[in-house]
């Protein structure tokens, strides 16, 4: 629209209650005191008091770490591994003469894996930063010393700027309105990224300052700011202008958030007042926390277990040392005399035998030390890094209207994905478009629309939806073919032949039908927008719900073209004459929605000189206000509403009234004065004096429009809950609204009994309008606490029936208000209000501000002790998504504040489902059987170690040269685990999808439970035994060479490693549930290296391959024995396992046993949950019990 055009509408004359009015508050008088100390001189930011306030710059930073913070801190997270530290000192204690190796083979590797987990934080970290100088770099203009604006960088900002935005761009910082592109000072913001809602504020700028349209009227102006201090509170603020020697209170009415964006007003200008991290999107944001998942901090406790075994098998070892040694000499000759006693050092003295012992055990703590797994945790690092890409090239999760694909943007919480036990979800942009459809109507008791929406849509597709004709009319409408092929109109989604064209002259009651889209063309504050080069018209509205009705009404031949200060144009179809004409409307007033009036009116005068009072709202608060004569249809309208209301979608009641030229003018006089009083109670009578007009209305009909679900939501949240995940949504949004979501996204049903936790009961709004504060306080949380001790009760109640009469209990939805949501946070009540939230089967937090998002987080978190989720789009679900286990952002249009404070990004809802179900629990189980294995191939590997040492009287000489122990977790057996960790599936990605129930092994923790970690390291300690006792028995005291040669210590060293080499490989092979070629090359090549290794070791000089020395080439490789004892040890130790295995797998099955089954037998085709056989159908009923019993 022209800048002319806007200019001459004043929209402070055409509203008419307290949105552009200053609320009266007593809180102005604490300025300058504790809390309400900031002082800002606006446009002289030089001011030397302005510089010694010294408020901090508009830089904005969502790192974890800073250039100077990076080695240290992250070093901080490395060490906070106790491995980590338990190798830092060995590897100090390595340079001494107690290592039982040199310092070389156990510096290097510890040095590779810091070095890599380091290296893979900052690469993290920078892909943070680079999205934080993005937006700190955009551009804005701002007011100069040359008086002119300037362009200039965001992060560039400081206090008491002025800055001029323009049009569908974002604030870049806290600002206090000037003046607008419209002469009253008012312009509309989307503060969708900040509270979830798409209705669009008005704003208006106080009359002192709206004169301030160009650079010239800048030039002079100067202004002290006094106001509050910087905090998150999103809905007030309290602050006083000094300008030309007079105060002006200033409210949230004047202030325009950071992240939020100007719509409709072609540009503004502003004073920033809060910068960077000052302002209030910011203050309720968290620091990037640093996030470790249930199995790396269960990983740390079985490693202070191997911790624990090691100090155990050391102080053995050491004792029995002790002992020997001091036997050496007590019989007054020397026993071992070819250990030379009489000539030796500290570390071998039987004179000081309780100090040789107290050196060897430092010394074995070395030796021992291949219980801890040093390569696990770059292991796991490079693991969940390529689990990370796997996720980000997923073509199921790639969206292509927006060429977003998902993004892991940190690999640490991978696994935690497959077990998450309650999601947090935002509403608007999450679960929704951000679009209103409109579908549906009931005129003159007659149901008209085709259309589908999403419950309707679920209805049919489960086949239960059952055809109600009404007249013709449709609810769960039909799949029209015209549908399809009519090009998609943004907002409108309504198909009726009856309708359409201009058809609807041909029905019953034109004139009804007439007057209904008349209303809906005219009872709205939209704008329209002329596109000049292609003539068409689009239209700039408050909320989507405006948009639509004014595009249906023009779908339906009643075009709203023009707007100016007094008057509405149309292009209307004359249902008399079937031809178009333009009609203009005077406008009188505009008496506009608000939460308490739940409705809109519009008073105007037609061309034929008839006052008409056009009034839509809810359902609620309409009925009770139709005449007499003008409830004609009204039992008709009410089945219709509820009938709308159950398919999901929102309802408003079309009515009008034609008024009294003398009613009207003694009701304006009055009205007129009510606007322009300044006493506390303006409100009150202004509405009051509404309430005088709104009365004796005719009905015309209802409304019907979608708030519309993602492409799959539905189906989503139905597999999550089979998956018995939980699901909360906590959203800014209104009560009704967020109402409507859950049931058209199946969270609530009709079945579903509600509890409803508000604070609107006349007694709280009588104290609210005393001002008794402490008053308001007491009695609310007395509310709440007895609102929510009922809730329970009713649960109670309705379980103890369900028992007796042994049928199900009907589910229970739980929905609570931002107010209520705040008392029932307190430490009073928050157990309470917990215990009633978690037996609720959906929970809905209504008008949640971002700090009370995150503390509903942190609750369910801390009480139920397991993985939570939160997904949300906008910046104010930053406070969430950094509080809860795991934080998934929406790539929306809004913004990306949520996408950069995430953990995962993905491009809509639906693709959680695949995020959780397949990769989530891939990922799960894979890192679960990788730590596992490694601890058992690690076990078994140093085990051999103490078993030899206490064959060899613990003298501290290691079994295998130093280059095979520093090589094993890096070489030999380190590719097959990590293989296992990238590509290993018990089930395929379709199969995770059609069985939910197998998610269930995360939730639970089957495969990284205690009794199974303990097997595997059992299993450990076993293999070991064998091998080391296999293998000794079977080359010692016999010839090995062909020369008749018997085995010596090197000899011995080398079969008993490749025994280990194979045993440990072929372990992983038996483990790995999907073969790749990958997996074949890893397993058998490392084996295959091994002895390539050892080959080409073994050809070096002595001084360097020591004990290796040409020991396979000349000794091993020629012998027969060596080969058959490799064949024997590695078939006797595997059989064990294999044995258990197969019995598990057969009478004891898990659940991916379970499916792996049916699919081998054919079953797996069109089988559903209660299509499982016996056996299966008892094993989920079992898992269900517990997670019952789990709950109470």
């Amino acid at each position: 629209m022209a800048e002319g055009s806007k200019r001459r509408i004043h929209f402070s004359k055409l509203y008419s209650f307290s949105c552009l009015k200053s609320p009266f508050r007593d809180g102005h008088s604490q300025i300058g005191n504790k809390g309400y100390s900031r002082v800002v001189h606006c446009n002289d930011p030089d001011n030397p008091e302005a510089v010694q306030l010294n408020y901090g710059d508009n830089y904005v930073s969502t790192t974890k770490y800073t250039a100077f913070n990076f080695i240290p801190k992250s070093l901080f997270e490395q060490f906070r591994r106790v491995a980590n530290i338990y190798f830092l000192v060995v590897a100090c204690v390595s340079f001494s003469p107690l290592a039982p190796f040199t310092a070389l083979s156990i510096v290097a590797p510890l040095l590779v894996v810091i070095g890599v987990t380091m290296a893979k934080e900052a690469v993290e970290d920078w892909r943070r930063r680079k999205q934080d100088i993005e937006a700190n770099n955009r551009k804005v203009h701002v007011y100069g010393n040359s008086y002119t604006f300037v362009e200039t960088r965001w992060k560039k900002l400081r206090v008491g700027d002025i800055i001029k935005v323009y049009k569908d761009e974002y604030f870049p910082a806290d600002l206090f309105l000037l003046s607008s592109s419209y002469e009253d000072g008012v312009c509309y913001v989307d503060t969708m990224n900040l509270d979830g809602e798409t209705n669009l504020k008005l704003k208006q700028a106080l009359g002192a300052t709206i004169h301030l349209h160009d650079e010239k009227s800048l030039q002079k102006f100067r202004a002290v700011v006094k106001c509050e201090d910087p905090n998150e509170n999103l809905y007030s603020f309290i602050g006083t202008l000094h300008y030309d020697g007079r105060g002006y209170d200033l409210s949230l009415q004047q202030i325009l958030l950071r992240d939020s964006k100007l719509k409709n007003t072609d540009y503004i200008y502003g004073v920033v007042i809060f910068t960077g991290h000052d302002t209030k999107v910011m203050q309720n944001s968290t620091d990037p926390p640093s996030k470790r998942s249930k199995i790396e901090r269960k990983m740390d406790k079985i490693i202070y277990i191997l911790f624990s075994t090691l100090i155990l098998i050391s102080f053995i070892g050491s004792v029995f040392f002790g002992v020997e040694t001091k036997r050496d000499t007590s019989v007054g000759r020397y026993r071992r005399w070819y250990l030379h006693p009489d000539n030796t050092t500290v570390f071998y003295d039987p004179r000081r035998a309780t100090l040789a012992s107290i050196l060897h055990f430092l010394t074995a703590l070395m030796l021992y030390g291949y219980l801890i797994p040093i390569s696990l945790y770059v292991s796991i690092e490079i693991v969940k890094v390529l689990q990370s890409i796997f996720i980000n090239h997923d073509q199921e999760m790639y969206y292509e209207e927006t060429d977003r694909p998902a993004r892991a943007r940190t690999s640490n919480l991978n696994e935690e994905l497959g077990q998450v036990d309650t999601v947090l979800c935002d509403k608007t942009g999450t679960l929704t478009c951000n679009s209103m459809e409109f579908v549906k109507c009931s005129i003159a008791g007659i149901p008209y629309g085709r259309g589908m929406a999403e419950v309707e849509k679920a209805l049919a597709r489960r086949g239960k939806d059952e055809e109600s004709e009404v007249d013709g009319g449709s609810f769960l409408g039909q799949n029209n073919e015209a549908l399809d092929s009519r090009h998609p109109i943004k907002g409108f989604n309504f198909e009726d032949e009856r309708m359409m064209n201009g058809q609807w002259v041909n029905e019953p009651c034109p004139d009804f039908i007439q007057k209904f889209f008349r209303v809906l063309a005219i009872c709205h504050t939209a704008i329209p927008d002329v596109d000049k080069e292609s003539g068409e018209i689009s239209y700039e509205a408050e909320s989507p719900d405006e948009a639509a009705f004014v595009i249906a009404a023009r779908e339906l031949g009643f075009e709203f073209f023009a707007r100016t200060q007094t008057s509405i144009s149309l292009h209307e179809l004359n249902y008399e004459s079937g031809k178009k004409v333009d009609r203009v409307y005077q406008l009188l007033h505009v008496l506009e929605f608000s939460s308490s009036r739940k409705r809109m009116s519009v008073i105007v005068k037609n061309e034929e000189n008839q006052l008409l009072l056009l009034c839509k709202g809810a359902d609620s608060v309409m009925f009770e206000r139709l005449s007499q004569h003008g409830r004609q249809f009204e039992a008709e309208t009410r089945d219709h509403i509820k009938r709308y209301a159950e398919a999901g979608l929102r309802t408003l009641v079309i009515t009008y009234r034609e008024l009294d030229e003398e009613e009207y003018k003694l009701w304006d006089k009055d009205f007129s004065k009510f606007k322009s009083t300044l006493t506390e109670d303006r409100d009150a009578l202004v509405d009051a004096a509404a309430d005088k007009m709104e009365k004796d209305l005719i009905l015309l009909g209802a409304t019907a429009v979608e708030d519309r679900l993602q492409k799959g939501v539905p189906e989503c949240i139905k597999k999550l809950a089979r998956a018995k995940i939980k699901l909360w949504v906590l959203t800014g949004d209104k009560m009704e609204t967020a109402v409507n979501i859950g049931y058209a996204c199946s969270l609530l049903r009709q079945d579903m009994k509600q509890i409803v936790i508000t604070l609107d009961s006349p007694d709280i709004l009588s104290l609210e309008k005393q001002g008794d504060k402490e008053a308001l306080a007491k009695a609310s949380l007395e509310s709440i606490n007895m609102q929510i001790r009922e809730g329970i009760s009713q649960i109670k109640s309705a379980k103890e029936s369900s028992n007796t009469s042994k049928g199900s209990s009907p589910g229970f939805g739980l929905i609570i208000d931002g107010k209520s949501l705040d008392y029932s946070l307190n430490k009073m009540l928050a157990r309470s209000f917990f215990e009633l939230a978690v037996n609720c089967a959906s929970v809905i937090c209504c008008r949640s501000s971002p700090k009370q998002k995150a503390r509903v987080t942190r609750l369910v978190k801390m009480g139920t002790g397991k993985t939570t989720l939160s997904i949300g789009d906008g910046a104010n679900d930053v406070g969430m998504l950094q509080e809860a286990d795991i934080g998934v952002g929406i790539s929306g249009a809004e913004g990306m504040q949520a996408v950069m404070a995430s953990d995962f990004a993905i491009a809509q809802f639906r693709f959680l489902e695949r995020l959780l179900l397949v990769h989530g629990h891939w990922c799960y189980r894979r890192i679960s059987m990788m730590i596992c294995y490694f601890f058992y191939k690690n076990i078994a590997f140093g085990f051999t170690l103490f078993w030899f040492e206490a064959y060899a009287s613990f003298s501290g000489q290691a079994a295998y040269n130093d280059w095979y122990m520093s090589f094993y977790n890096v070489f030999f057996t380190s590719l097959p685990v990590i293989a296992l960790g990238v590509f290993d599936q018990d089930v395929s990605a379709k199969l995770c999808l059609k069985y939910p129930f197998l998610y269930l092994e995360g939730v639970e923790d089957i495969l990284f439970s205690w009794p199974r970690i303990l097997g595997w390291m059992l299993n450990g300690v076993l293999s070991s035994l064998m091998i080391f006792f296999l293998t000794t028995n079977s080359v010692l005291n016999q010839a090995f060479r062909i020369d008749g040669k018997v085995v010596d210590f090197e000899i011995l060293g080398v079969t008993m490693y490749t025994c280990v080499v194979w045993t440990v490989n072929c372990q992983m092979a038996l483990s790995i549930n999907y073969f790749t070629w990958i997996q074949h090359f890893f397993i058998w090549g490392s084996i295959a290296f091994w002895y390539v290794f050892v080959l080409i070791y073994g050809y070096l000089s002595p001084a360097i391959s020591t004990t290796a020395y040409r020991v396979f080439v000349e000794a091993c490789a020629p012998s027969v024995l060596y080969w058959l004892v490799t064949l024997l040890v590695v078939v006797c130790v595997l059989l064990p396992y294999f044995s258990y295995r197969s019995f598990q797998s057969r009478f004891l099955p898990m659940y991916h046993d379970i499916i792996q089954r049916n699919q081998v037998e054919g079953l797996e085709i069109g089988l559903s949950d209660d299509e499982l056989p016996k056996q299966s159908q008892g094993k989920l009923l079992h898992l269900r019990e517990r997670l019952k019993q789990r709950e109470l």
